[in-house]
């Protein structure tokens, strides 16, 4: 019995290895060149194909831009005292000149009524000093008086005339000063929020004012680009006559909000950066666009005629690159190398290099190929046909022998 049971372990052992071998080609392969039950290693894989196109394209570049109001003031009082009334609402457009705002004017009225009152009492004893001149200068004829007293009566009467200028002085300062209980909208513009209710009181230029007004009719829009742009960017600006085109873009890029022009390109390039500051400027009539937002900046540098143009979505990138895949004659597919020129908008791009127009380029379904893989090419939103009957029961046929052997071998194995 000793010796018998090491015979029989090994026996064991390669009966048990035999019988998964078995299984396991069985399951795998079937003879004919398909791996697994129904699944042919040489079918063509489907993919949507689209051909390269020509035609004109404007050459873009992109930035991020911030909305910037053309002009910003701050309102503040220009004298102190209690505010009485504000004449605006929060978010209305006021223009330039409206009432805004009213400072008690007391005050300033009885120092104007002060010094007018002066300048009649100077008035008065200028006139006297007059007629005692006049008066004086028929005495000196008769030697009445002497050519002393004229001199002075002569420099009383100018400094009198003096003081009488320095009220007319005065009486202006304080009506201006007067003025400014009244506060008015130095720009048209849109009202902020208040920063001060009715009833407090007021100091001149104090730091936060009474309402920030933003001009928002026009409008600009602050962006930058690389340092590589500048050239391109000044040779455009200057062969356009109005300036270039700039279209600000939603969030997504989705759809043109405004569309303006290039108005200033900035004259030195951040060093920390290595970017240079752009100011665009746009009508804004219908408020779409607003200070501090955020928007996507599209400049129109020039348009390229008769480009060749391609899908985004067939633009494939890798180690050596971006690159497409391309249909041949024969039904396979290969790898093209291509340079992209710029966006030629409605998700397509403008190919400089590496197609020519009539390739079809591959738009769908590139992450089942690799090069000189057999494709069925499908036209953009056509569906591979469903299976035949007789591809559904050649499938069926190429996956009964494994299961079959399966079951055999659990009846044996039962047995």
């Amino acid at each position: 019995m000793s010796r018998s049971k090491p015979a029989l372990v090994a026996v064991a052992v390669l009966a048990v290895v035999a019988i998964g071998w078995r299984m396991f080609h069985g399951a795998g392969s079937d003879g004919t060149g398909r791996h697994g039950p129904g699944i042919d290693a040489q079918a063509p894989v489907p993919v949507t194909v689209v051909a390269a196109a020509t035609r004109d394209v404007p050459v873009y570049l992109t930035a991020l831009g911030t909305v910037q109001a053309l002009n910003t003031v701050t309102v503040t009082a220009q004298v102190g005292g209690q505010l009485e009334a504000l004449h605006f609402t929060e978010g209305q457009e006021v223009k330039r000149g409206d009432l805004l705002a009213e400072i008690d004017p007391r005050t300033f009225q009885s120092a104007l009524e002060q010094v007018q009152a002066k300048k009649k009492q100077d008035a008065a004893q200028l006139s006297a000093s007059q007629s005692t001149l006049a008066r004086y200068e028929e005495l000196i004829k008769k030697n009445f008086v002497s050519a002393q007293d004229l001199e002075n009566q002569r420099q009383t009467v100018r400094q009198q005339q003096a003081m009488l200028a320095a009220d007319d002085a005065a009486i202006a300062s304080a009506r201006t000063q007067l003025g400014y209980t009244r506060i008015v909208a130095p720009i048209t513009g849109i009202a902020g929020i208040r920063q001060v209710d009715v009833g407090n009181l007021v100091q001149a230029n104090a730091g936060n004012g009474i309402v920030v007004l933003t001009q928002v009719h026009p409008i600009n829009v602050m962006f930058t680009l690389p340092e590589q742009e500048l050239a391109d960017v000044r040779s455009a600006q200057v062969a356009s006559a109005g300036g270039l085109e700039v279209a600000a873009l939603d969030r997504t890029d989705a759809h043109v909000i405004a569309t303006g022009a290039l108005k200033v390109i900035d004259n030195q390039i951040d060093t920390a950066t290595g970017t240079f500051r752009l100011k665009s400027e746009f009508g804004n009539a219908d408020n779409a666009l607003w200070p501090g937002q955020f928007v996507n900046v599209r400049v129109r540098l020039r348009t390229v005629a008769g480009g060749v143009v391609v899908p985004a979505t067939a633009l494939q990138r890798g180690p050596a690159g971006t690159y497409v895949y391309a249909l041949q004659a024969d039904g396979t597919v290969a790898m093209e190398p291509v340079v992209v020129a710029g966006d030629a908008g409605n998700d397509a791009v403008l190919v400089a290099s590496g197609i020519v127009a009539g390739d079809k380029v591959v738009t769908e379904g590139q992450f089942r190929l690799k090069p000189g893989s057999k494709v069925q090419a499908l036209a953009p939103g056509e569906t591979p046909a469903p299976p035949s009957a007789e591809e559904l029961g050649t499938i069926k046929d190429a996956g009964a022998p494994p299961q079959a052997e399966r079951r055999g071998g659990g009846r044996r194995g039962g047995r």
